[in-house]
């Protein structure tokens, strides 16, 4: 509620500036409230062209636009010193009130004002801190480019993808952590990730704005990391810092920082930033069987580009399986790891993650003498999957049932079921969970319930078995979503180096 007032108090301060400032050149005050047709009149107070009118339109041009239009609404007062037009650009709602209340400032048509000469490097100046805060809105509130570091979606999003990610497809989320160096996520550059880019002195509640819509099944989602609260810098996000307290203890963790580096709490919007598709919405029961979704009971269509793992069988007559895979869509990478496998495992196979239909090729080819799935049983990766605990032996093929939460639910608790939602109650919504003699205790008060906050969602990667996903994490809150995965911009294959033309411009969220 307090982040939308203060959106209306931007706009208000914005028109009301705008009022008077129209009053002071001669226009009629009433034209500053017409959408459209105030931008129209703002032009032509300031004496630009017609070509300001085509920026305005551009999406994201236009908010470099708007700030222009205050320093040149400034200009045309004969205020012209760097630091007052840096305060109008970061504050236009008090800035422009300012110059149209106050009797000192005097507007002057842009005809008649008298050159005024700027050095070149107050020229440069002004086009860093322009460029450097509308960068800085956009990125907050329009989009953001994001690269795709690894294969976890593949083959639907490819290593070298870059996309845009919309932030208004499901709200702009308020920048919980405001004092950070602007343009890099958590780690200054340059510094091989020792030194964070931002301070806690303030941290903000989280809040998103309204957007053009909510998280939809199969979107292609960019969220933080949600086991990410606490890292170890020698692994950043590649280890969880919970998966390595598990496997070697906490006192082992915390006191070698020459193995596990230094121990740092992040805030949400400072955690990794990761990509996966969403295939559970909050309300919803998911399992997996033999690797087949089911959503509230029903098998869920899988992406066409879903990827398993597979034992690719050679005869002798093959005399270069790297040619055979490479042209079934298998990565260098892929391919060196199957090679590792072969001589560290034994294995007589390459395993190798591929879709169906690709692996169906292979298995017309003359040289190939099988190629077998991969299924792991229930009980295969144990306590390396969510939840972590006694009771669930699961694998990444035979999964669940699990609830995923939902904002306002009740959610009834026992020893049994709690520890899927500990992190839900105790990390995401800031409780103190404990329990004691055999009974649960939320906030000093003993229970059996609990009411979600926020709702939740179940991400999973489209290679399924090279993904780090809510199967192994659990949910993903809502104060987690960064925005929704929209166009790929540009692809280049890391392997070849060749651009990939074919998929510039491609839909990011599309499954078939």
């Amino acid at each position: 509620m307090v982040y939308n007032i203060l959106v209306i108090l931007y706009f208000f301060g914005v028109h009301l500036g705008l009022w008077f400032i129209f009053k002071k050149a001669g226009v009629a005050p009433w034209k500053s409230l017409i959408p459209i047709y105030n931008v129209v009149v703002w032009i032509k107070v300031c004496g630009k062209s017609w070509k300001w009118y085509i920026y305005f339109a551009i999406p994201a041009i236009n908010v470099y636009t708007f700030l222009l239009m205050v320093v040149e609404t400034a200009k045309v007062f004969r205020r012209y010193g760097f630091w007052e037009q840096t305060v109008a650009v970061v504050l236009p709602c008090v800035y422009l009130p300012l110059l149209g209340l106050s009797k000192k400032y005097v507007y002057t048509d842009p005809k008649d004002l008298p050159p005024h000469k700027i050095s070149e490097a107050r020229d440069w100046l002004d086009a860093i801190v322009f460029a450097l805060v509308a960068a800085v809105i956009i990125r907050a509130n329009n989009f953001e480019l994001y690269r795709i570091p690894s294969s976890s979606m593949e083959k639907s999003l490819l290593v070298g993808d870059r996309l845009m990610v919309s932030k208004v497809a499901y709200g702009p989320r308020v920048m919980m952590t405001p004092l950070s160096f602007p343009l890099v996520h958590n780690v200054m550059p340059l510094s091989h990730g020792n030194t964070e880019s931002y301070l806690k002195w303030i941290e903000l509640p989280y809040h998103r704005f309204p957007g053009f819509g909510n998280v939809e099944r199969y979107d292609a989602v960019v969220f933080n990391y949600p086991d990410g609260d606490t890292m170890c810098t020698a692994f950043q996000s590649n280890r969880s810092y919970h998966d390595l307290v598990r496997e070697y203890g906490r006192d082992v963790v915390h006191n070698n920082p020459a193995q596990f580096g230094e121990i740092r709490v992040r805030p949400v919007d400072k955690r990794e930033n990761f990509i996966k598709r969403c295939i559970g919405l909050p309300g919803e029961d998911i399992q997996i069987i033999d690797q087949m979704v089911y959503i509230n009971g029903k098998p869920l269509e899988a992406p066409r580009y879903v990827q398993f793992t597979y034992d690719v069988y050679f005869n002798p007559s093959c005399h270069n399986p790297r040619k055979a895979l490479e042209k079934a869509g298998v990565s260098d990478e892929d391919f060196g790891t199957a090679v590792l496998m072969q001589q560290y495992e034994g294995l007589r196979a390459y395993e190798i993650p591929l879709p169906v239909e690709m692996a169906e090729q292979l298995r017309q080819r003359e040289d190939v003498d099988s190629v077998v799935a991969v299924v792991y049983p229930a009980g295969e990766n144990g306590q390396t999957l969510f939840p972590h605990a006694d009771g669930y032996q699961w694998s990444v093929d035979n999964f669940g049932p699990v609830h995923i939460p939902h904002k306002g639910e009740t959610l009834h608790l026992t020893l049994e079921n709690l520890p899927l939602y500990m992190r839900v109650i105790s990390v995401f919504e800031n409780n103190t969970l404990e329990v004691r003699n055999g009974k649960i205790f939320i906030n000093g008060n003993e229970t059996d319930t609990y009411t979600c906050k926020m709702d939740y969602y179940w991400m999973m990667g489209d290679n399924r078995h090279n993904s780090a996903d809510s199967r192994y994490w659990g949910f993903v809150p809502e104060d987690h979503v960064v925005g929704k995965a929209s166009r790929v911009i540009f692809s280049k294959d890391k392997d070849s180096g060749k651009i990939r033309w074919n998929r510039v411009m491609r839909k990011a969220s599309k499954i078939d």
